[in-house]
C-alpha cells in the first residue's frame, strides 16, 4: 500500500461514524450487511449512512454488492490487512521488536 491510500484509508476511518459502520461491518464477517440493517443497528439516517458508506468505499475499506433490491456492504479485509501491514511495516526496525505478533518468535 502506497502512502496516498493509506491516509485516504486513514482519513475515512477518522470519523466516529464511519469508524462505526467500519467495525460493524468486521464484526459481521463476508456476508456483511444490508444498508437498512446498519443503519438500524447505528441507529442512523439513510442519508447519513450512505455519504458515510460512500467515504468508506471510496478509501477501499468497504465494498458493496448489489442482491435484488438491497445493497449488501462488507469489509475489504485485503485493503484492511494491507492497511495494518503499511503502519506495521518498519515495526521496532531500530530495537528488539515489542509487538504483541513477534513476542512468541523471540
Amino acid at each position: 500500500m502506497d502512502t496516498k491510500l493509506a491516509v485516504t484509508a486513514l482519513a475515512a476511518l477518522a470519523q466516529e461514524s464511519r469508524l462505526a459502520a467500519f467495525r460493524l461491518l468486521v464484526t459481521a464477517g463476508r456476508p456483511g450487511m444490508s444498508a437498512g440493517a446498519i443503519a438500524e443497528a447505528l441507529d442512523m439516517p439513510a442519508p447519513s449512512l450512505s455519504f458515510h458508506l460512500k467515504e468508506l468505499s471510496h478509501a477501499g475499506l468497504i465494498e458493496g454488492r448489489s442482491q435484488g433490491r438491497h445493497v449488501i456492504y462488507r469489509a475489504n479485509y485485503d485493503n484492511m490487512q494491507a492497511l495494518i501491514d503499511f503502519l506495521l511495516e518498519n515495526c521496532c526496525a531500530a530495537q528488539e521488536c515489542a509487538c504483541p505478533s513477534n513476542e512468541t518468535e523471540a
